[in-house]
């Protein structure tokens, strides 16, 4: 059984009593996964990659409910491998579906949420966009959507509109099952002992992650309905010990240099 994020949010979403808007690329496949039939769903086709998509996707939105208060950017995919056995196309497709695709919808979105001067961006990103990892050097990249989401939060607050980056840890989901992962299809001599280590490891994790991504959902319908939500929120109890070893990492690094760093001012 596939388990997703966004079809989780939707479920959690729609048993609170809201207005769902759920998208993917097959409108069909979404609607039997949530399974639901309601006159607050709405399942409609959408590819994060296809500006005419999203287009209409948003206009259908509006159709039917009249606005939209919150979005969630949750599209995923998975190119794993270390960097250098990954081709640049595979490194572009990462990145276009996970940084360029939230970019995507939110631009699509961000008038309507101006003209009505409310609205709440929720970006997944990972705690991968905070430390980095081995094999994920890939995904780490598209995470830049952190500081594009810091940035549009200063950009946008005017407006009153409000921004949420999620740092999940590890969630079991399908993201890491192999018809969800796709692995670097470039192989170097010099990386086979570490993938003969590794890979294996990487995929016994499939089904074994401890976050329940029902629970991700419920608590997310909680950070939505918020006055005055989070700019970051860590998502498990293993994506708070990665950003505090990461706090203290940093902090060390700075007091290190911390004479250096204060030396450079023109005088």
């Amino acid at each position: 059984m596939q388990v997703v994020v966004g079809l989780e949010i939707s479920k959690s979403a729609l048993a609170a009593g809201y207005k769902v808007v759920a998208t993917g690329r097959n409108a069909e496949k979404v609607s039997n996964a949530i399974g639901a039939k309601s006159d607050n769903l709405l399942v409609l086709k959408m590819d994060v990659v296809n500006p005419k998509e999203i287009e209409a996707a948003i206009k259908s939105t509006i159709d039917k409910f009249g606005t939209i208060d919150v979005l969630v950017n949750n599209a995923g995919n998975f190119y794993a491998g270390f960097f250098e056995e990954l081709s640049q196309r595979e490194i572009e497709l990462q990145i276009t579906t996970t940084l360029y695709g939230p970019m995507n919808v939110t631009r699509v979105v961000l008038p309507l949420m101006r003209k009505n001067h409310k609205g709440h961006i929720i970006t997944i990103s990972s705690t991968v966009g905070i430390t980095g990892s081995v094999y994920c050097s890939a995904y780490a990249a598209s995470k830049c959507v952190e500081g594009w989401m810091e940035s549009l939060a200063l950009e946008v607050a005017s407006f009153g509109i409000k921004t949420t980056i999620v740092e999940p840890g590890f969630f079991r989901t399908s993201l890491l099952e192999p018809s969800s992962t796709n692995w670097s299809e470039t192989f170097i001599e010099d990386y086979a002992s570490q993938n003969a280590e590794l890979r294996p490891w990487w995929n016994s994790m499939s089904g074994k992650q401890g976050g329940d991504p029902a629970k991700l959902a419920d608590a997310l319908i909680k950070i939505a309905n918020e006055n005055e939500p989070p700019k970051r929120w860590l998502a498990g109890a293993d994506a708070i010990a990665t950003a505090e070893q990461k706090v203290a990492e940093f902090q060390k690094q700075i007091n290190a240099y911390r004479e250096l760093s204060s030396s450079l001012a023109i005088v």
